[in-house]
């Protein structure tokens, strides 16, 4: 007790009586000079009584001032203490390493720790992250679970320097800190915020994709039976989930539902896809549906809108499926059957006429393939310019670094003297070509990252779109004309098809309808997949405009290596999951891997139990996988799940930074998940 000392204003309240003595002293001096000897012993007296009774004052109440402020403070310390040990906020320091130091009692119920543990709190709570402690701010919040409910972890640094006073006997270095963890439980709130997501509302488009066809195949006292039976199973469908459908018109219908209905409908994987197609009155073709869906946005009217671009997106990529749009993200349901094939050629005629009116427009037309340009790439591409030469527009194809598998039918061209010689030309003459005046036509893809020249789609404003791959989510979007046929075999079919309506006295030289015609023989394997009735059609026009089915075999035979190649890649074949054939096509000493590697896949089909095969290869140090099948896979959601894409029975991926293996490992992975998540057979 000898040794407390105070500080402060108290200490100078303490001291305030020997102050006054001074006073007493001057006045006491006063006294002896001007008052007298008998006056300053007075004076004296009572100055001797004053400081006497101050001291006798100062040394027995200051004991008790000094033991009253000790039991204070440790009454307030105890008081303290006992509010953080009954807070009802769960609070406990932890040291930097992350151990526990010290909890109290809700922090201890709630994690089932003692109060003197010394476990880790990354271990206790297992979703919190390193990165989740303070960082330089010395302050940072995170969210974690715990027994099924949600708290927000505050945390904030506590330097131990700061805790101290100068005269601590505890050394402790700039940088030593505690950590402070306070949990606020926030599971109402969680819950509150989630019913709010579930209860937004979601819009969308629904379209009945071949409404003509499938009423002209029954009988027209039974259509509107026909329609009202879908409407039915439409309205069903969607009061099921609490929605509301209204019908646009004759084939189109508007409907609105709850995000909580649409996880729903997604976890069902949009079974209205396939119960409409059970809907059979003496229909030969059964009645399928698309459906475009846009969230995601605060803004109802930005929903809509991403709904229409999800429903353009379910028709170019052939219909019968559902393309759900949140935000950036796209997801894809069904899509498992083939596209139908338009019976009138309306559109065509309707998109060829529209194409003639932008190149008239134009002062010069360029056409490009995709990177690694192959037959149907090429023999469109020629199709196209026969066409702007038909109206004396300069133009010009665009082929950089030809694969060997073109190159016999590309030197035709270059070699006869009806061509200019400046008919192909390749990146860096084509973007100096290109000026505000061109119109850029693309053909055989509708991505943009595939493109022979992607420079091009910058340079020009009119840009063309001719394809007969199913859309992806990535698309060329400043398109003035877009033609995208899922159901065409191949872009040579399509422009075969643009040709005799552009002009009526229009008529190829045999060596563009052999171009075309060969196109259409590589894309459907010999008129073996993915033919229909406008395909022979079509061949039949290049036929009688001089294309010679011998002349374009002898131009594309195998060489030895090639077929070499081949007969390793079918000879190592695994058969995985008793269903699909996947084998590695060697590419050391091929020019053109990617083709061998597509054939392989072809005569993999041949051989029983089959369902889809995969042939990788390596080319420019890239996996590229070949996917094939007939009728019972959908090897274009398979590639899509790989970043690539295709149609229902010919797709195909790339993988950059990948070894064969790894690319086998990944393929094995991705429809094994498949398979779990019921999208494959």
């Amino acid at each position: 007790m000898d040794k407390l000392k105070v500080t402060g204003s108290l200490r100078t309240y303490l001291q305030w009586p020997f102050a006054v003595t001074v006073i007493w002293a001057v006045m006491v001096v006063l006294l002896f000079l001007y008052g007298g000897l008998i006056p300053g012993l007075i004076g004296l007296g009572f100055l001797i009584l004053y400081f006497v009774i101050a001291l006798i004052f100062y040394l027995r109440r200051s004991a008790r001032i000094f033991g009253e402020l000790i039991s204070f403070a440790t009454q307030y310390a105890s008081v303290q203490k006992d509010l953080l040990e009954e807070f009802v906020l769960p609070y406990a320091l932890v040291d930097a390493q992350g151990h526990f130091l010290w909890m109290n009692r809700e922090f201890s119920s709630l994690t089932g720790l003692e109060k003197n543990s010394r476990r880790k709190l990354l271990g206790v709570f297992p979703d919190m992250k390193r990165e989740d402690l303070p960082g330089i701010d010395g302050r940072t919040e995170c969210l974690i679970k715990r027994e099924g409910r949600t708290y927000r972890a505050a945390m904030q640094k506590i330097r131990i320097t700061e805790l101290m006073d100068e005269d601590s006997f505890v050394e402790a270095d700039e940088g030593d800190y505690l950590i402070a963890v306070y949990l606020f439980d926030e599971t109402e709130l969680e819950q509150l915020l989630e019913e709010r997501d579930r209860n937004k509302l979601v819009c969308g488009l629904l379209c009945l994709d071949n409404a003509e066809e499938a009423m002209e195949s029954v009988e027209e006292v039974r259509r509107s039976l026909l329609l009202a039976l879908i409407e039915r199973k439409i309205n069903r469908y969607f009061s099921e989930v609490d929605g509301i459908v209204r019908k646009m018109e004759n084939d189109k219908y508007f409907f609105v539902l709850r995000r909580s209905g649409l996880e729903e409908l997604e976890n069902k994987k949009f079974s209205l896809l396939e119960d409409v197609k059970t809907v059979n009155i003496g229909n030969e073709m059964a009645m399928t549906i698309s459906m475009g869906i846009g969230l995601g946005s605060r803004q109802y009217a930005d929903n809509a809108e991403a709904a229409r671009i999800a429903m353009e997106l379910a028709l170019g990529r052939g219909g019968d499926q559902v393309v759900v749009k949140d935000g950036y993200r796209t997801r894809y349901f069904g899509g498992k059957t083939e596209s139908v094939e338009k019976v009138t050629r309306v559109k065509a005629r309707v998109k060829a006429q529209a194409l003639r009116e932008i190149m008239m427009s134009r002062d010069k037309v360029i056409v490009m393939g995709h990177k690694i340009t192959d037959a149907d790439a090429l023999g469109a591409a020629v199709g196209i310019y026969c066409a702007a030469k038909r109206i004396n527009k300069p133009a010009y194809i665009v082929v950089d670094d030809a694969p060997e598998g073109i190159r016999p039918l590309l030197n035709k061209f270059m070699e006869s003297p009806e061509y200019p010689e400046d008919m192909f030309v390749d990146r860096r003459q084509a973007k100096e070509l290109a000026d505000a005046g061109t119109v850029v036509i693309v053909v055989d893809t509708n991505n943009p990252g595939r493109v022979e020249c992607e420079e091009l789609l910058h340079r020009s404003n009119t840009i063309v779109v001719l394809d007969h791959h199913r859309q992806g989510k990535d698309i060329i979007s400043n398109a003035v004309l877009s033609y995208i046929e899922p159901y065409a075999s191949s872009a040579c079919e399509m422009v075969a098809e643009i040709v005799q309506y552009f002009d009526e006295q229009m008529r190829l030289r045999f060596l563009e309808a052999d171009a075309l015609y060969a196109g259409i023989m590589i894309d459907t394997n010999n008129f073996m997949t993915r033919t229909g009735v406008r395909t022979f059609e079509a061949a039949a026009y290049l036929r009688r405009c001089g294309a010679d089915i011998t002349r374009i075999r002898k131009l594309f035979r195998d060489n030895l290596e090639d077929c070499r190649a081949k007969a390793q890649a079918v000879a190592q074949m695994e058969f995985f999951e008793n269903s699909y054939a996947i084998s590695e096509c060697p590419s050391a000493g091929l020019k053109a891997p990617t083709v061998v590697a597509a054939q392989a896949a072809n005569e993999l089909l041949n051989v029983v139990g089959v369902k889809a095969s995969f042939v990788l290869t390596e080319f420019n140090h890239t996996i590229y996988i070949s996917a094939r099948a007939i009728d019972e896979v959908n090897v274009q959601l398979i590639m899509e799940r790989l970043g690539g894409g295709g149609h229902l029975n010919v797709a195909g991926a790339q993988l950059p930074d990948h070894t064969v293996s790894e690319g086998i490992a990944l393929l094995k992975a991705t429809i094994r998940e498949m398979k779990e998540e019921g999208d494959l057979n």
